[in-house]
């Protein structure tokens, strides 16, 4: 039932795995946003270890990069621009933890043993190209340029909106 070779894309597999699972948790589990922030972070880059193993180098890099970097980065910027007070928290309902324990258990089991029992075609010969990155940028930067660029002077408006915004609230 479980033939399965351990190779070094293996265990990758589940390090990577295992950072995002660990990530998501404490990000709905922390009370602390910049805490939340990091843990998201975490999801970001063990997803873009992911993409590596499925050699979209391209993909993980562009994951890298906005969403580790530039979204994380704006999320802590846009805490630190507002009054952000933690509110009460509300006390724990143990009937609830344990229902949703329940709960996800009893999902988890029934996806592996759908996973488990279904047979998947076997999939056809891929084709790989010489360098996709470099296809992807000729293409955003001679067949796309005008609404890439138009793209970036929108984020710099809502950027610069936000702002305002926030001062405004400051005042």
């Amino acid at each position: 039932m479980f033939n399965i070779a351990f190779t070094g894309e293996f265990a990758a597999f589940f390090v990577f795995s295992a950072i995002m699972i660990c990530g998501a948790v404490l990000m709905i589990s922390l009370d602390k946003i910049v805490h939340m922030v990091i843990s998201m972070a975490a999801v970001f880059l063990g997803l873009a270890g992911m993409f590596v193993l499925l050699e979209a180098e391209f993909v993980a890099f562009v994951q890298v990069l906005i969403y580790a970097g530039a979204v994380s980065i704006l999320m802590i910027f846009g805490i630190m621009m507002t009054k952000h007070h933690a509110g009460e928290t509300e006390p724990a309902k143990p009937i609830h933890q344990t229902l949703a324990a329940i709960a996800a258990l009893s999902l988890f089991g029934v996806l592996f043993y759908a996973i488990r029992t279904t047979t998947f075609p076997e999939p056809a010969a891929f084709q790989q190209s010489e360098d996709n990155t470099m296809a992807i940028g000729e293409l955003l930067y001679t067949g796309y340029v005008i609404p890439f660029e138009l793209l970036s002077v929108l984020l710099t408006v809502a950027f610069i909106g936000a702002i305002v915004i926030a001062k405004k609230e400051a005042d």
